[in-house]
């Protein structure tokens, strides 16, 4: 099993695409992995698969999932299976994958909302996030496009739902995170480099599993078992890789 890795260089992919819920679900239920990507807009521009759209946006479309899902072919060949996903694990699947793949949404999402969710006023607001963009940021980007990146950051975290709403200010809550769907996490992070360890990580964080929440979760789990002695934490796993925990839960 070769291990996968976390996108660590910033870019601008969030400017024109966000999680994309539906037309992620549509990839998922279309995509055959063996097609190539130069191949697949004829596919999916006739028959359909995001609906009436042109031509130009079927193909970025196309471009963007492959950088957000084929790159990670177990998870792909999960979400192909996962056929009876629920609305808020597609929600979460989606959130997941823009964090692998985007480093300035897994900051945005598994470090400063977590924070701000923590403090004494768990709100979030445009200005405000205005300001994180450009006091982490003004050198890489401009003003003006960091305005455009905190409308773009707060849209796709209210479609993760982790703000209950588009108007300021905007409250932080956690996430309901589905038993399948945090095995899924668990055993997509186990094969894939990323800064931070199973248990402290920050697509956990972000969702709100952190310390002894995320072991009470871990607890009751089917496919893992979660032991810990003082401080010594261990993992078992039921299944060896995602694609099998995938064949085996999934079908």
């Amino acid at each position: 099993m070769t291990p996968h890795a976390e996108i660590t260089e910033l870019h601008t992919g969030l400017m024109r695409l966000s999680l994309a819920l539906e037309d992620s679900r549509a990839y998922f239920a279309s995509v055959d992995p063996s097609m190539p990507l130069a191949a697949r807009l004829n596919t999916a521009f006739e028959q359909r698969w995001f609906g009436p759209k042109s031509a130009a946006r079927v193909t970025y479309l196309l471009r963007k999932f492959a950088f957000r899902y084929d790159q990670f072919p177990s998870a792909l060949d999960a979400l192909r299976r996962w056929t009876q996903m629920e609305p808020d694990a597609r929600r979460l699947v989606c959130h997941w994958h823009v964090q692998l793949t985007d480093p300035l949404y897994r900051a945005f999402t598994g470090q400063y909302l977590v924070q701000r969710r923590a403090g004494p006023r768990p709100t979030i607001d445009y200005d405000t996030v205005v300001r994180w963009m450009n006091d982490q940021f003004a050198s890489r980007w401009s003003v003006a496009s960091c305005r455009q990146f905190a409308s773009k950051l707060l849209s796709a975290a209210h479609e993760a739902g982790l703000v209950t709403t588009t108007l300021d200010p905007r409250p932080l809550v956690t996430p309901r995170v589905s038993n399948t769907a945090l095995q899924y996490l668990l055993y997509l992070l186990r094969e894939t480099h990323f800064e931070g360890s199973l248990l402290d990580n920050p697509y956990l964080a972000s969702v709100g599993l952190m310390g002894p929440a995320l072991e009470d979760r871990l607890s009751h789990l089917s496919s893992v078992h979660f032991s810990r002695m003082a401080q010594l934490k261990d993992l078992t796993w039921a299944f060896p890789d995602l694609r099998t925990w995938a064949e085996a839960v999934l079908t």
